[in-house]
């Protein structure tokens, strides 16, 4: 069987899916990290590619995502994004665009490698397909705001996207803390509750919608995000690009 690996650093290996048995794997891993008592599994996994991150000393499978392509922005609507955000204005986008979705980790993983294996194998499958954007939806456990405020109030502050490519408001249930917020953040505290997979986006110049989407169903907070490769800062570029090489 024939198997694409992205990257191999140390004792994690980043490939490709191959076949209903791969995407079984991440099926079930999703199922167990996100923790809604019911599989987790919808129509885009048969759309998707999806890259699974493995120890190579045991074959246990650590972490999962998966992508779906576009030409360019007029597709955006048919993304699992667009499900919840208004995203007519990225419509307009032009270049191949990624939106990287269902990213998780295993629970019982918490070395700090894998996420660094895995944006290291979003970045050599980027370079390979000339992807000029990254989207998606970055979440935050739970569907209560407060714990997050700082949170939010930063993103407001310093990561607002674009008014150009901007999502405007499509689900029933949103927290608009952009318009709603009037403090300023306590950085420290803001990072410490700001997810992991968000921080890395924000690290390497990505930015957010001006409201989060309340999804009671996977009992989270979620925000838009997307990431210009165009805008990534040089130095982080060669750090990314480090990890592959």
């Amino acid at each position: 069987m024939t198997r694409t690996v992205l990257l191999k650093k140390g004792r994690y290996r980043a490939r490709l899916a191959h076949g209903g048995e791969d995407i079984a794997a991440a099926q079930a891993l999703r199922t167990r990290a996100f923790g809604t008592g019911q599989a987790d599994c919808d129509a885009y996994d048969d759309l998707c590619a999806h890259v699974l991150v493995e120890d190579v000393r045991t074959g246990q499978l650590v972490c999962c995502f998966r992508m779906l392509q576009m030409q360019d922005g007029s597709e955006i609507a048919n993304s699992y994004s667009a499900q919840f955000y208004d995203l007519s204005a990225l419509q307009d986008f032009r270049g191949r665009m990624v939106e990287m979705g269902r990213f998780c980790v295993d629970p019982d993983c918490t070395d700090p490698d894998i996420l660094r294996i895995a944006w290291g194998a979003m970045t050599a499958f980027v370079d390979r397909n000339g992807v000029s954007m990254l989207f998606g939806c970055s979440s935050f456990a739970g569907t209560e705001t407060a714990q997050y405020l700082d949170a939010f109030a930063m993103l407001k502050h310093r990561h607002l996207g674009p008014k150009r490519w901007l999502p405007r408001v499509k689900a029933p249930d949103v927290f608009r803390f952009a318009a709603r917020l009037r403090r300023r953040p306590d950085a420290k505290k803001a990072m410490l509750r700001m997810p992991p997979l968000l921080r890395t986006y924000l690290l390497m110049g990505g930015w957010v919608s001006d409201h989060a989407v309340v999804d009671r169903h996977m009992n989270t907070l979620h925000v838009f995000t997307g990431l210009e490769i165009g805008a990534i800062p040089p130095a982080r570029k060669r750090l990314l690009r480090a990890v592959v090489g």
